[in-house]
């Protein structure tokens, strides 16, 4: 069983992604499942085979402890980690050969929190990798790419796992699709794109966060993907299964 934690802001496509993963590795010929693992969430576009809203009930917690909305949301994440073992019961029951695990909306709160890190550590797999998605809308400055990439480089260190950063919605970022996946590639032509900035307090801070990522070898590759016309998921899979297969490259 091989695990892939698709992670990213809320918005930003992940359970699309979840979706268009399942589907690729059904009509290739794989036996994939979908994890959920936010207790929060309402509707999804696939049908979980493992859901963590069936061990916690986000509603019972606002009624059982008196808590807000926001109070009962943080609490759900906690809980996630005390769910592992059945969860993993489940995952094993089923023995699929990927696991694709649709991890809560507010990254922030699955990661930076205990639980999220203790899942991760301790749910078992043969190998396991995460994707964290960068949203194309949000990273159309060079300002907003530095302040995605230092979260992803803080994720990366948060989850340790191996990560595939993925830019979504790029068939609604056409026109500066190309600058991007520059900024991605180049630290000069995104050092360039800063210099161009109205607000230079700002682009100067930019330029330090970058420099940092950079020295410690936290900026990766980027990957554009589009949920809708599922451009760029050929590319995707490949690099999932470099990782997940130990080199041994799948032929689809």
């Amino acid at each position: 069983m091989k695990a892939i934690y698709i992670t990213g802001t809320a918005g930003s496509g992940k359970s699309l992604l979840t979706s268009n993963l399942l589907q690729w590795y059904i009509d290739h010929d794989n036996f994939p499942i979908t994890v959920n693992l936010d207790p929060a969430v309402s509707e999804l576009p696939y049908l979980p085979d493992v859901d963590i809203r069936n061990h916690i009930d986000i509603n019972n917690i606002i009624e059982t402890y008196g808590l807000g909305p926001n109070g009962a949301i943080i609490m759900s994440y906690d809980l996630i980690g005390t769910k592992i073992q059945d969860i993993q019961l489940e995952v094993d029951e089923l023995n699929p050969d990927y696991i694709l695990i649709d991890t809560p909306g507010q990254i922030e709160l699955f990661a930076y929190r205990s639980s999220g890190n203790y899942f991760i550590s301790n749910f078992q797999a043969d190998s396991k990798t995460s994707i964290f998605i960068m949203d194309g809308v949000l990273v159309s400055s060079p300002i907003n790419f530095v302040s995605l990439s230092l979260l992803s480089a803080s994720i990366n260190l948060r989850l340790k796992t191996s990560q595939i950063n993925v830019l979504s919605k790029r068939d609604l970022i056409i026109d500066n699709l190309e600058n991007i996946l520059k900024w991605a590639h180049s630290d000069t032509a995104l050092l360039e794109a800063l210099d161009k900035e109205n607000n230079q307090e700002f682009s100067l801070l930019s330029k330090d966060v970058l420099k940092i990522i950079s020295q410690n070898g936290l900026n990766q590759e980027l990957l554009a993907i589009s949920n809708l016309t599922l451009n760029g998921l050929i590319e995707l899979s490949s690099v999932l299964s470099r990782i997940l297969n130990q080199g041994e490259e799948i032929e689809y």
